[in-house]
C-alpha cells in the first residue's frame, strides 16, 4: 500500500512541481519577479478544497462525466497559459512592460494545476479515512511521494539555473514543448474515456518495457505525456500541441523582428 500511494501521489505532485520549476527557472533567466508564486499556491489550494468538496455535484454534470470534462478543460487552460507564457517570455527583454502579464499567466496556470491535482489528492486520501489499518501506510506513502516530487522539482530548477543562460533557455524551451504536449494528451485521453473522442486501435504497446504505473513511467507521463499504448488520434494531437508552441514562437519572433526594424528606422 505504501508503494501504491508513493506512485499515485508522486504523479499528482510532479506535474505541479515541474510546472513551477520550469516557470521559476525561465523567470530567473528573464529577471521576472517570483512574487506571483505565493498567491497562486494559495488560490490553487483553495480551489482544490472547493473542487474536492463539490466533487459529487460536479461529477453529475455533463450526463455524469463532469469530472472528466472539468479536468480536461483545466488541462486545456494550462496549455493555453503555456502558449501565452512561451509568447511573452521572448518579448519580456524587448518590452519590459509585458512582464506583469507573464506573472498573471504563470499564476493562473499553477493555480489550475494545483486545483486539479490537489483535489485528486484530497479525494484519494479521503477514501481511506475510515480505515485505520490502511490510513498510516497511505499517509506514509503520500508523504514519501510528495517529498520525491518536490525534490525532483527542486533538482530541475537548480539544474536549469546552473546551466549557461543560452543552454538553460534552450533546454527550458524543449521541456516546455513536451510538457505542453503531455498536458494536451492527458485531456485527449479523458475525452476518449467518456467517448467524446472516438476510441481507436492501438498503434504500439511497450507496456512490457516501461509500465505507466511505474515511477519512471509516471515521471515520463508528467514530463512528456508518455503513453505505452497510444492511438493514432493521440499521436496526431500530441504533434499538433507541439506545433502550436512552435507556431507561437514563430509569430513572436516575427513580432520582435518587426519591432527591431521599426526601432532602427526611428
Amino acid at each position: 500500500m505504501i508503494l501504491s500511494s508513493v506512485i499515485i501521489i508522486l504523479g499528482e505532485v510532479l506535474e505541479v512541481a515541474i510546472l513551477i520549476s520550469l516557470y521559476l527557472a525561465l523567470s530567473f533567466r528573464s529577471k521576472v519577479s517570483y512574487n506571483w508564486l505565493g498567491p497562486s499556491l494559495l488560490f490553487g489550494l483553495i480551489g482544490a478544497i472547493i473542487y474536492a468538496y463539490c466533487f459529487d455535484i460536479v461529477s453529475q454534470w455533463f450526463d455524469g462525466f463532469g469530472q472528466e470534462v472539468i479536468n480536461a478543460s483545466i488541462q486545456v487552460g494550462i496549455y493555453v497559459c503555456l502558449l501565452l507564457f512561451n509568447t511573452i517570455i521572448f518579448i519580456t527583454n524587448k518590452t519590459p512592460a509585458v512582464t506583469k502579464y507573464i506573472r498573471w499567466v504563470m499564476a493562473i496556470s499553477v493555480s489550475l494545476a494545483l486545483t486539479r491535482e490537489g483535489a485528486e489528492i484530497f479525494l484519494y486520501l479521503s477514501g481511506f479515512y475510515t480505515s485505520e489499518s490502511l490510513m498510516i501506510p497511505v499517509i506514509t506513502g503520500s508523504i514519501l511521494g510528495t517529498g520525491i516530487g518536490l525534490s525532483l522539482g527542486i533538482l530541475i530548477y537548480y539544474t536549469f539555473i546552473n546551466m549557461s543562460p543560452r543552454t538553460s533557455l534552450y533546454m527550458g524551451y524543449i521541456l516546455l514543448l513536451f510538457v505542453s504536449a503531455g498536458i494536451i494528451l492527458q485531456a485527449v485521453r479523458l475525452m476518449i474515456q467518456i467517448d467524446w473522442f472516438p476510441a481507436q486501435e492501438i498503434i504500439w504497446d511497450v507496456s512490457n518495457w516501461l509500465s505507466e504505473s511505474s515511477v519512471a513511467g509516471r515521471l515520463l507521463y508528467t514530463l512528456m505525456g508518455y503513453e505505452a499504448t497510444p492511438t493514432l488520434l493521440e499521436i496526431q494531437l500530441y504533434i499538433v500541441a507541439i506545433a502550436g508552441v512552435l507556431f507561437s514562437t514563430y509569430i513572436t519572433q516575427l513580432y520582435i523582428s518587426k519591432k527591431n526594424r521599426d526601432d532602427t528606422c526611428l
